[in-house]
């Protein structure tokens, strides 16, 4: 599990979705929401050999050390997400995150299944019509 912390900490300040800087309060939920969409469909599908998310697929692996290490970056990771739509929309803040999450699993999924960057961006682009319709109407 040492290495493979190791190998998660050099993605995150590398490889990883970039959320302090998507995640902006000078624009609106929505539209942040879509852009963390939108990147990680392009850094899921940037390298065919190694599709997908790091951090998301880690944590299914059998190791246990190396599960646990991933599911903490992705608990941080959703926990950004959760605290940044609470800030404006704290009834949506939970269903949003996990909606976000469940994206992003797919998305990941997906692109390790071959999906390029055209259907990963038109996935992304679906789901950041329901984030908008959703902050909308809420």
């Amino acid at each position: 599990a040492g290495l493979y912390t190791r190998v998660l900490d050099r993605y995150a300040s590398t490889d990883a979705i970039p959320l302090a800087d998507l995640l902006r309060a000078d624009r609106p939920v929505a539209e942040s929401l879509a852009a963390v969409l939108e990147d990680a469909a392009r850094r899921y599908a940037a390298d065919p050999a190694a599709a997908g998310c790091l951090v998301l697929e880690g944590t299914r692996c059998n190791d246990s050390g190396a599960r646990e290490a991933a599911c903490a970056f992705h608990v941080a990771a959703e926990d950004s997400i959760r605290r940044y739509i609470a800030a404006r929309h704290p009834e949506e803040a939970e269903r949003l995150t996990d909606f976000i999450s469940t994206t992003m699993v797919g998305l990941s999924a997906k692109a390790r299944n071959g999906h390029g960057l055209d259907r990963l961006l038109a996935t992304a682009h679906l789901a950041s019509l329901a984030i908008a319709k959703t902050l909308s109407v809420g």
